[in-house]
């Protein structure tokens, strides 16, 4: 590291990035099980307040980067430790309102105990964004000429707070009170808030070097703008309900603003990765979920708690993402994220064929393909960084909003459609009366698919036809993720044609900025 006060502000964010994990995984885990009991939820209620905790997270990122500059990384830093404190706040006062009461007053404390969960969740989304929205550029500053392996080992603090949560989910899989589970997240926070309250924060890089605000806009230019804030009005439309009429005018007022005070289309390179992050997001954190849920039916045949799962995966990438260092240098960034596709189309192709297998094959497939993705967003995020310096905070961080917003609105949907059009191709085959009985036409972004209806397959009684479904769901599941290693071959493909661009210029070279 450069000295000891990079040091310390380096594990501070470290911590910080932590906290935002922990804070991710057990509200997740308690949304589909004790939450549901607690408050009487049903699955519409559990979705919202799911979404209540991400979609803030990826609005954050990219707002926060606008102005995060002017009002400084310390302040930024203060606002995302105010947030966990006032989710820890609004989480235990929810808990107050549901236990020793009964009857009515337990109705109306469910309700009431609800709405301090999902407006406490959307203040831990914005300071989860917030943490990013500070912490990648502080590092790619402080160490401007290794980015690419210090913001790996800085992204190995997503993985390590999944590990946290997953060890304290097994430990307090009996104990009734959650708040103890939400509760520990203060104890990464107050430690990241002690360590850097007190540090002196840099200057970014874009600003060190004279680079003007106007400038850092025009590496992001009218392109950026569009993807950039059409997800972020695309998100905050469907949570308010706004028309398409409203999405799209409020969308192409910000990119007319950026056009006419840019005058800039934006960088080229730019624009490229932004189109190759969107695959790369919905291949990382859409299938991560999916592939957890594939490996627990063996888990709990085998007697053990499917957390493990979760832990050992993300044990698996913390280790990775620590060891980035040797391997970027031997590769490159490039040749790095061609190298996690390439191991990621296998994975995900070796997953679709162990339908029926044990757990350790099914174990030794997803380790291929964890292997794989482990580097995609850190090294992503640097390369961004690497290429495009002037647009600082902005360019860096949008990057990774840009990724988080696809996933929800775009990623997560696709992967339910291929879900589906799977299982239902699979059942029209296998029994055709069955398929028309139980299918329903439906739409969605890209057009209309046909869907096993859950009501009409839970009134199917007869035997065969319930083994029937079950096979069809099962074998449409497997058969989806051979169809998602398409997205790594994409990602493959364009980081193949990045290599062969840079060779034509003599080799793949980081852009540095002098400072003043």
């Amino acid at each position: 590291m450069n000295n000891r006060h990079d040091k310390i502000l380096f594990w501070g964010c470290f911590i910080a990035l932590i906290t935002t994990s922990y804070a991710f995984i057990s509200r997740m885990i308690l949304c589909g099980g004790q939450f549901v009991t607690d408050f009487g939820l049903d699955k519409v209620s559990v979705g919202e307040l799911q979404g209540a905790g991400i979609w803030p997270f990826g609005v954050s990122i990219i707002l926060f980067s606008l102005f995060i500059d002017r009002i400084g990384y310390k302040v930024a830093m203060i606002f995302s430790f105010a947030s966990y404190l006032v989710y820890t706040g609004l989480a235990i006062a929810a808990y107050g309102c549901i236990h020793g009461v009964t009857g009515d007053a337990l109705v109306a404390g469910q309700k009431h105990g609800f709405q301090l969960l999902y407006w406490g969740s959307i203040i831990l989304g914005l300071g989860n964004g917030t943490v990013e929205a500070y912490a990648n550029p502080i590092v790619s500053t402080m160490f401007n000429t290794d980015k690419v392996k210090w913001l790996n080992r800085l992204h190995a603090g997503w993985p390590a707070g999944l590990v946290m949560g997953g060890l304290c989910t097994i430990a307090l899989a009996k104990n009734p009170d959650w708040r103890i589970t939400l509760g520990l997240i203060l104890i990464p926070a107050v430690i990241f808030f002690l360590i850097l309250i007190g540090r002196q924060f840099p200057k970014s890089e874009r600003e060190q070097a004279g680079v003007s605000y106007l400038a850092m806009l025009k590496e992001f230019g009218a392109f950026g703008a569009l993807v950039g804030f059409g997800l972020v009005f695309a998100q905050l439309g469907q949570v308010f309900g706004w028309s398409a009429g409203v999405v799209w005018g409020l969308t192409g007022a910000v990119v007319v603003a950026f056009a006419v005070i840019t005058k800039s289309f934006g960088r080229l390179i730019l624009a490229f990765l932004i189109m190759v992050m969107m695959p790369l997001a919905t291949t990382e954190l859409g299938t991560d979920g999916w592939i957890s849920s594939l490996m627990e039916t063996p888990m709990k045949a085998a007697g053990h708690n499917p957390a493990w799962v979760l832990v050992y995966t993300s044990a698996l990438m913390m280790i990775l993402r620590f060891c980035a260092g040797p391997i970027v240098h031997k590769l490159s960034p490039l040749g790095l994220l061609a190298t996690g596709a390439t191991l990621a189309v296998a994975g995900l192709t070796a997953l679709s064929k162990t339908n029926g297998a044990g757990m350790a094959v099914i174990f030794a497939a997803a380790t291929l393909y964890a292997c794989g993705k482990t580097f995609f967003w850190p090294t992503m995020l640097g390369l961004t960084s690497e290429q495009c310096p002037k647009g600082g905070a902005l360019t860096l961080n949008a990057m990774g909003g840009i990724g988080m917003l696809a996933v929800g609105i775009l990623g997560f949907p696709f992967i339910g459609y291929l879900q589906e059009t799977s299982a239902t191709k699979q059942l029209a085959a296998a029994n055709p009366a069955l398929y028309e009985t139980v299918t329903v036409k439906k739409d969605y972004l890209l057009g209309a698919y046909q869907a096993i209806d859950p009501v009409k397959s839970a009134a199917i009684t007869e035997e065969k036809s319930q083994a029937d479904l079950k096979t069809a769901t099962t074998t449409g599941q497997f058969s989806a993720l051979g169809k998602m290693a398409l997205f790594p071959a994409f990602m493959l493909a364009c980081y193949l044609a990045l290599i062969a661009f840079f060779r034509t210029k003599g080799g793949y070279q980081p852009v540095h900025l002098d400072s003043k």
